[in-house]
């Protein structure tokens, strides 16, 4: 993946789910909690509301060293140098996004089939994004494809994998023994009373599933 920073535990700062919370606030949990890569996801606010706080976002995000994804909107991401940008099916083509990124910016797409997951990696993905893996309440209407079709996808493409959609720490492991580098989550660490302490304890699943899915590898 372009840049430097890790697909490990991806929190994505909603301010729907945050629960009145400021987001500069859950940052600074990810950041306690060592997390080291977010998304700004805003639906509602005009770019005028968002630029303010996300060009905030964006400086303690690079004071802490942590990445900085901007969800849906290339001109917000590239109006803060953001580190790089995610789309969904709706939005954007991820083969236009790639030719006006600059190159220091990497490019996700989240991906609810195996054809869409082929056609993000074709179209230059840095990583792919697959669920709704769980029920989630950010998202009700979209379609819940479950662990298999990551398993599907893991055996087809190259690309790094993300699995999102009602991930907690109580089943982010499974997402990744099916196959993902890492996981998306927003109500898990957006909507917890101490974000820091999610993001920890996210963090300690994700990496003890790590490890044992190297151990149970084939030839292991």
């Amino acid at each position: 993946m372009r840049g430097r920073f890790e697909l490990d535990l991806y929190v994505i700062l909603d301010r729907t789910a945050s629960h009145g919370r400021d987001l500069r606030e859950i940052l600074d949990g990810v950041i306690a909690g060592g997390g080291r890569l977010v998304q700004f996801r805003e639906k509602e606010w005009p770019l005028r509301r968002c630029l303010p706080l996300l060009e905030d976002l964006r400086r303690r995000a690079k004071q802490a060293g942590i990445g900085l994804v901007v969800n849906d909107r290339l001109d917000l991401a590239l109006a803060v140098e953001a580190d790089g940008l995610h789309l969904g099916q709706d939005d954007l083509p991820a083969s236009v996004a790639r030719r006006l990124l600059p190159p220091p910016m990497f490019l996700g797409v989240s991906t609810h089939s195996l054809e869409q997951a082929r056609q993000a990696e074709r179209e230059g993905a840095d990583y792919v994004a697959v669920g709704s893996i769980f029920p989630t309440a950010t998202k009700p209407e979209f379609q819940l494809v479950g662990l298999d079709l990551l398993r599907t996808v893991r055996q087809t493409i190259a690309a790094p994998l993300v699995a999102i959609g009602g991930i907690t720490a109580d089943n982010a492991e499974e997402a990744i023994r099916a196959g993902a580098d890492g996981v998306a989550v927003i109500s898990a660490v957006c909507g917890a009373p101490d974000p820091a302490m999610a993001t920890r304890l996210l963090l300690e699943r994700i990496r003890a599933a790590r490890i044992a899915r190297t151990k149970t590898a084939p030839g292991k």
